[in-house]
């Protein structure tokens, strides 16, 4: 299975990310080629070799207009829009994963500074030259950070204006990433665990503690640390990219590695100021989950339905029940829930919320998994969505049922009829 592992040990950055996935392609020139016929106003994007620590890796830098823009990666990036928008910055922070951020209202830098809401940025990613899929990571990987500002900010998604994430510079970090990952095509995604850094970073509103309180808000659920290092080292931008793209967060699995690639911010420090991705094959998946369980006698058949629809919503691998005797001769239901461990939690208060239980159970287990990848056959009766497992010497496939349901339904077929009219599409 082609795996992709994110090494974050000096936090991430959108043009880390960018510049460490460049690496991995075999011709970056030529990529870079292609991201700059886009067509993203004003923008262009060149790499640059340098050496961080005795190690060579590459540096992005984006030019708009012929000039490098302030950091894309700061704090106070999203306001609520009835923030004044006739301000002057002084950006005393360089671009590319920088620390100590400074925003400061009463500077003589006189130019002005763009606002971009969800509304602009969509317009934007909506003119560009991209796949249908690219263009939804890009949406999806903003649509993150706004609900982190909507978060911290308390207002409205549809209020949250962008400073430095909305300017064009950010814009090709994120595009960039999601055409990488999409150019990639890994089967799965692993993120280590995040190094946040540490202490305070001054902003516009103030200083806040390190992580920044978006960045905290996206990496919610996934494993981060601090450490010695004094500032922020995951940007809300890098943590959007790696929330979005993450199969999982944990340690490097093993990997037959194919090429390794070092994106590079622009600070030095003692330890090597990089991101680090992995390409490589891994061997049959097998991974570790939670059985969630608990017993219950007086919930109706439809109410277990009802608590089982919630915790699939809620983030459950599996939800399945067995019926028990229980005492005093009672019939009972089994509930039995499968989940990662980062939605343990809230698996749990949905079962206490959603089902009559007092109690419940948690054991931890092994499990082997066939690798799966989904795909679309287009057919004169509909899309019907289709669903192939390999490893371990299988190889299966099976249509989507409520795909085949829906065509044999229009055309008054059996569903084994419909079956076979998809299987001759392909």
């Amino acid at each position: 299975m082609k795996t992709l592992y994110l090494d974050c040990g000096m936090g991430a950055a959108g043009d880390m990310l960018t510049a460490a996935l460049l690496e991995l392609l075999p011709d970056p020139d030529a990529f870079l080629k292609k991201l700059n016929t886009l067509g993203i106003p004003g923008v262009s994007v060149c790499r640059e070799a340098v050496t961080k620590c005795g190690i060579l890796g590459t540096h992005i830098r984006v030019l708009v207009n012929g000039e490098e823009e302030e950091s894309a990666d700061v704090h106070d990036h999203g306001h609520p829009h009835e923030h004044s928008h006739d301000h002057h910055h002084d950006h005393s922070h360089e671009h590319s994963h920088e620390h100590d951020h400074v925003h400061a209202h009463e500077n003589d830098h006189t130019h002005p500074h763009h606002h971009s809401g969800m509304h602009e940025i969509e317009h934007i990613v909506g003119h560009l030259p991209l796949s249908e899929k690219v263009r939804a990571d890009v949406m999806a990987v903003y649509g993150l950070i706004a609900e982190a500002e909507s978060h911290a900010h308390g207002v409205p998604v549809s209020e949250i204006h962008f400073h430095e994430v909305g300017t064009m510079d950010a814009i090709a970090d994120v595009t960039a990433v999601c055409m990488l990952m999409e150019e990639l095509a890994p089967d799965e995604v692993v993120v280590s665990p995040v190094h946040v850094g540490s202490g305070q970073v001054r902003c516009a509103h103030g200083i806040l503690p390190v992580p920044a309180p978006a960045t905290a808000y996206i990496l919610r659920d996934a494993p981060v640390y601090g450490g010695s290092i004094k500032g922020e080292l995951c940007t809300p931008t890098g943590a959007a990219l790696l929330k979005h793209f993450a199969s999982r967060f944990g340690n490097m699995p093993v990997l037959k590695l194919s090429s390794v690639g070092y994106g590079m911010g622009k600070k030095d420090f003692e330890a090597a100021n990089c991101v680090r991705a992995m390409l490589g094959e891994s061997e049959d998946r097998s991974d570790v989950v939670l059985e969630l369980s608990c017993n219950v006698d007086d919930m109706t058949a439809e109410a277990v339905g009802f608590a089982m629809d919630r915790l699939f919503e809620g983030g459950a691998l599996e939800v399945y029940t067995v019926p028990i005797g229980m005492k005093k001769s009672r019939p009972g239901t089994l509930i039995r829930v499968m989940c990662r461990e980062e939605d343990r939690d809230s698996i749990v208060a949905l079962l206490f919320r959603h089902t009559t239980t007092i109690g419940v159970r948690e054991s931890v287990t092994h499990r082997f998994v066939l690798d799966r990848q989904f795909s679309t056959v287009s057919t004169p009766y509909g899309d019907v969505r289709c669903k192939k497992s390999t490893g371990y010497g299988v190889t299966r496939c099976k249509y989507e049922y409520d795909d085949l349901a829906r065509i044999a339904k229009e055309r008054n077929l059996t569903l084994e009829e419909a079956l076979r009219l998809t299987e001759a599409q392909r």
